[in-house]
């Protein structure tokens, strides 16, 4: 059964973890796992919205295998491709619906052509977000509040600098970039009493951007 992707208008969110091995429960506090999407078939600057290559979809089978351990799980995923599309073969194995997430996209670009994106994109990386426009930092404080208001173990697919803002307000961290979370890579975050503890951080490597 081939899940059904459903975009709520006020949607609920996220949860995080890492590859080889993710924290169990311990607490009643729930357990974000945050999911970076496979490997896409093209880059930041070559695509507004690409699916995953071949590469993309075993890393999304290899997260699938992990995060079937943790169930049950809510789903939810960025409305873009390459999240679906790592999503998807959870959502099968669990026979669960995944929910689009908008707040959980990756950082957004309005307005701009392909060509400007990737030098915009890598200044924004350098910097700090209280250098940021007022709309990103907005951007960012929607991505919080969705993390605070997961009521269940979830698991989240997601995109680089989304998941370092979410690491970043869980360690209290104002810097855009802390660290370079894989494809496939799993960040698993507890959340609750309106607070964030980073349990661990996804694998690391160096990928392209999307």
């Amino acid at each position: 059964m081939i899940p059904k992707f459903h975009l709520r208008r006020r949607p609920e969110c996220v949860h995080i973890a890492i590859i080889p091995a993710l924290p169990n429960q311990t607490t009643d506090m729930p357990i974000v796992y945050i999911v970076r999407h496979g490997r896409a078939a093209a880059s930041f600057t070559d695509d507004l919205d690409p699916g995953l290559d071949e590469r993309g979809r075993k890393q999304a089978e290899s997260a699938c295998r992990i995060l079937q351990t943790h169930a049950p799980l809510e789903l939810r995923s960025s409305p873009l491709k390459r999240a679906m599309e790592t999503a998807r073969p959870l959502g099968v194995a669990l026979n669960r619906e995944v929910t689009l997430e908008a707040r959980f996209a990756e950082i957004p670009s309005p307005g701009m052509s392909l060509t400007e994106r990737g030098p915009w994109l890598r200044g924004v990386m350098q910097g700090r977000w209280g250098e940021q426009s007022a709309d990103l930092q907005q951007w960012r404080q929607e991505l919080i509040n969705c993390l605070l208001q997961i009521r269940a173990d979830t698991a989240i697919f997601s995109h680089f600098v989304a998941i370092n803002a979410a690491v970043g307000a869980a360690d209290e961290d104002d810097r855009v970039v802390l660290f370079r979370p894989d494809n496939g890579s799993i960040t698993s975050i507890e959340t609750g009493d309106g607070r964030l503890v980073v349990l661990s951080r996804g694998e690391e490597g160096e990928t392209r951007i999307n």
